[in-house]
């Protein structure tokens, strides 16, 4: 059935509203849950604004870059509104970035104040990563910070009971929002234009180090409310989503529950167990696992067959870009459930096409939806000429949710918008005679690990900072659990040796632990064409190797 776009209405406003509607319409509905705590949306409210007052008394004004260094918590999304708020514009880090990615963003973002916590695993400690991230930091006085690696950043809070050299106390924090009235932030708040930026989202590219994309309050809040359309959402639903908050993925369906006044459930960690627990007590109707690295985790816990999940009316579960089993396990275990698949990304504030809840069966376990209202996508040759249906070519997309640019660098701006507004994705699809989209991988030197964009350069970046390392490739090749993992190719310097656990090791602490290379393979000799290492090849070599083809 194809979208009615004469009955489609645009509805609009900022993130920092679309909160506070939902706190006047549904003041006593649970807006966010997690293992140990909840909020109704009134209480929210409340709790975002006496944050904005703090965040204001530092000085954090409209236009400013305030980076989110947090786990999934409601610190996090209380700083997101609270943020949003005052016309400010969050950045959310990510939870994995070792000190050298942290100290980039932090200076790329030109952070003025940066929210992190006390309260992680002892996996993490985000203190300390900051403090590696930023030698400077512990010869500076909390309350005004004068470094030369991020000369625009004035303050960094670490909440929770924790006293650190150079961060603010949350009671230090807290108690300067007396020194700001309501009124100010609620002034802030209706100066900000829907074209204001509301966030700005780090995503890895082509180059070694990430992009951030400019996302307007308009692109986040209407697509939010055209994937609750698209997913039929009302406020008697309860959405959850196990991916953590940094991500888009993530941020889109807060947005979207808030929209209908339906409660988001989420977990600062994923665990099988718990979220079974978590789904049937809190009878969850729609889900967003997204990925089978999830979704085999809980089918396959003990406890998945002793669990009612029969409220779950609805999955984003993406079986088309899956091993077929998943889909059939996945069916067989749920059969109730309707599950749809989504194609989206950073630039498009989450999700440009996903499945219609009265799709077919087949077009919603092969095939990944339809464009939302008001987004076009189309996939064109090496020419820029639209291919024929059902034949690839590159995904162009455009429409209201389009990054506005990629923040401070405006060539790689120019290569993804052209001028009649097309986004250059740099995705492969084809899209057939009813305007189902599928994905066929990626143009550009892109790897996908367990949902996470991740550029081959960055990794190969890390590895030739060894003295033994003249050149490293690295190729993405299939993993059960992460879609896809990373595998280097590496070629030594004359006279020095090094081992494959050797430059493993190498590249922990120093990248993110999923961007470090699972598998490293010693070459004297390239596969290469006239100009370039042909790296389909080294694919192909370990692929055979492994046995995975």
């Amino acid at each position: 059935m194809k979208v009615d776009l004469a009955s489609v209405r645009i509805q609009a406003t900022t993130l920092g509203d679309l909160l506070l509607l939902a706190a006047d319409r549904y003041p006593d509905t649970d807006a966010v849950v997690l293992p140990d705590k909840r909020l109704t949306y009134a209480e929210l409210a409340e709790r975002a604004i006496h944050r904005a007052k703090s965040l204001r008394a530092l000085g954090v004004g409209p236009g400013d870059h305030v980076g989110l260094l947090l786990p999934t918590s409601m610190d996090f999304v209380e700083s997101l509104f609270a943020i949003a708020m005052l016309g400010a514009v969050t950045v959310p880090i990510n939870a994995r970035y070792q000190p050298p990615e942290l100290a980039y963003v932090i200076d790329n973002a030109d952070l003025v104040a940066i929210l992190t916590t006390d309260e992680f695993d002892a996996a993490v400690n985000f203190v300390e990563r900051l403090h590696a991230a930023l030698p400077e930091l512990g010869d500076n006085e909390a309350t005004r910070l004068d470094l030369s690696t991020a000369p625009k950043l004035r303050n960094i809070v670490v909440l929770g009971e924790a006293q650190a050299r150079g961060m603010l106390t949350q009671a230090q924090f807290e108690a300067r929002a007396h020194e700001i009235d309501d009124e100010e932030i609620h002034l802030r708040r209706l100066q900000t234009r829907l074209s204001s930026t509301a966030l700005i989202l780090y995503t890895s590219g082509t180059t070694a180090n990430p992009k951030g994309c400019m996302i307007s309050h308009e692109a986040m809040v209407r697509n939010s409310m055209a994937l609750a359309d698209r997913y039929e959402l009302t406020a008697e639903d309860s959405f959850w989503s196990p991916l953590p908050m940094f991500h888009i993925a993530a941020i889109l369906p807060l947005a979207a529950s808030a929209s209908r006044g339906g409660s988001y459930i989420t977990t600062p960690h994923f665990d099988a167990g718990a979220a079974l627990a978590t789904l049937e007590a809190e009878k969850v109707t729609c889900t967003y696992p997204c990925f089978w690295t999830i979704m085999g985790d809980l089918v396959n816990h003990p406890d998945f067959a002793k669990t009612d999940l029969g409220s779950i009316r609805m999955m984003n579960a993406n079986f088309a870009v899956q091993p077929a089993v998943v889909g059939e396990t996945m069916e067989a275990a749920m059969p109730d459930t309707i599950y749809v698949g989504t194609f989206g990304m950073t630039e498009t504030a989450g999700t440009v096409t996903t499945g219609r809840l009265d799709d077919s069966r087949e077009a919603r376990f092969t095939r990944l939806g339809v464009p939302l209202a008001g987004l076009e996508i189309k996939a064109v040759d090496e020419n820029g000429q639209e291919v024929p249906t059902g034949e690839r070519g590159e995904a162009l997309i455009r429409g209201y949710s389009l990054f506005d640019r990629y923040y401070k660098a405006p060539e790689k701006t120019a290569e993804a918008l052209d001028a009649d507004g097309w986004f250059h994705s740099g995705d492969l699809c084809s899209i057939d005679e009813n305007g189902q989209v599928m994905f066929h991988g990626r143009i550009k030197d892109m790897l996908k690990v367990g949902g996470e964009n991740v550029a081959a350069a960055e990794i190969e970046g890390c590895l030739q900072r060894h003295e033994a390392v003249k050149l490293a490739q690295v190729v993405g090749i299939p993993d059960p659990r992460y879609q896809e993992i990373p595998a280097a190719f590496v070629e030594l310097n004359d006279g020095f040796s090094a081992g494959e656990q050797e430059l493993i090791d190498f590249c922990r602490g120093k990248i993110a632990n999923f961007k470090v290379p699972r598998h490293v393979r010693f070459v004297s000799e390239w596969p290469q064409s006239s100009t370039k290492i042909q790296k389909f090849r080294l694919r192909d070599r370990i692929v055979e190797e492994l046995g995975l083809a």
